[in-house]
């Protein structure tokens, strides 16, 4: 399971309450009741890392050590990188069973790969021009190859563990500096019919394979986008907060759980190692069943559960948020 920390973008962070208890609660629940033996804690605060990375260590969980930088330059990744190695080797010369994950769809995400000031920007020269595609796609794995084996460097002079790297699959072509292979791989309707096979490449290639970014959103018609289904949010153009949806969309929990469920059966009989549904809660996207649908950020989350903005859930009354359909659904998947 995926545990968002918070995510810092232009000094922000967007999970606003970071309350310990809270968060060895909910780490308790994604072992106790979700079945999970490990969980990939995401987000861009070094103490947050190290703080979940700890609760989940003394419940036994395996810890995935996930710094996840925003709209950073390359300097500005590195430091957050070197810092929270050493925090991760804390954990693991302690007795936890850490893997430390250098870096998140860099290419992206982060500045200096590929032109542009946004993500949207950087996508769109990416995919704008097919015909000189492949030219672009060697040169961002180019720039980031050279990035990563820095980075690399840097983690295994603080970090005595396994070292993995969350690719989008046209990132990496030459795995041989990670331990893991370690890839965002999302269904989409397009790419449903080679999805299995494409897993089975990926095992194919002799190294542990972990699925570290999957999910789809809880709307109709999400799990067919694949890595797109968050794109219905409109955001605030002064803090950069999720506002409203684009349109009107019809809740399909049922849908997420069988998503969810799907993919889960392809990794389990081909032979991937480990997986991270993305993920248990994304706070910032509130369930807000009344009024304007548009306003049901829940929506367009991939959050198993679904955030409550006042009161408590019914299934857990000392946490606030209620689990969805996908919270069975992985619940049973993990079970059995």
């Amino acid at each position: 399971m995926t545990y968002d920390t918070g995510f810092i973008r232009d000094g922000r962070i967007s999970r606003e309450s970071f309350d310990p208890a809270v968060v060895r609660r909910e780490l308790a629940i994604i072992r106790d009741d979700l079945h999970c033996t490990a969980v990939q804690v995401i987000g861009g605060d070094p103490e947050r890392l190290e703080l979940a990375g700890r609760c989940a260590a003394e419940l036994g969980l395996e810890v995935w050590f996930s710094p996840y930088p925003l709209e950073l330059a390359p300097a500005g990744i590195l430091s957050l990188f070197t810092d929270c190695a050493e925090r991760a080797e804390r954990l693991r010369a302690g007795g936890a069973e850490v893997v430390f994950v250098a870096g998140v769809e860099l290419s992206i995400m982060n500045r200096e790969f590929l032109p542009g000031g946004t993500v949207d920007e950087r996508l769109k020269l990416l995919l704008s021009d097919p015909g000189g595609r492949a030219d672009k796609l060697a040169d961002v794995r180019a720039r980031l190859g050279d990035f990563l084996a820095a980075a690399v460097a840097a983690v295994r002079q603080r970090f005595l563990g396994p070292v993995t790297y969350a690719a989008i699959p046209f990132e990496v072509s030459d795995w041989t500096p990670f331990d893991i292979v370690s890839v965002e791989l999302i269904r989409s309707a397009a790419v449903a019919g080679q999805f299995r096979e494409a897993v089975r490449a990926l095992v194919a290639g002799g190294k542990p394979v972990a699925i570290t970014g999957f999910g789809a959103s809880t709307y109709r018609g999400a799990g067919d986008r694949g890595g797109r289904g968050m794109e219905i949010v409109e955001y605030d153009e002064d803090t950069g907060a999720p506002a409203r949806l684009n349109g009107r969309y019809v809740r399909d929990e049922a849908g997420q759980a069988a998503y969810l469920s799907e993919v889960l059966e392809v990794f389990a009989t081909e032979g991937v190692d480990s997986a991270f549904v993305f993920l248990f809660a994304l706070d910032g996207f509130p369930h807000r069943p009344d009024g304007d649908p548009r306003y049901d950020l829940d929506l367009a989350s991939p959050g198993i559960v679904k955030v409550l903005e006042d009161g408590r859930g019914g299934t857990y009354p000392d946490m606030a948020w209620e689990p969805k359909a996908a919270f069975t659904a992985v619940a049973g998947c993990y079970r059995s």
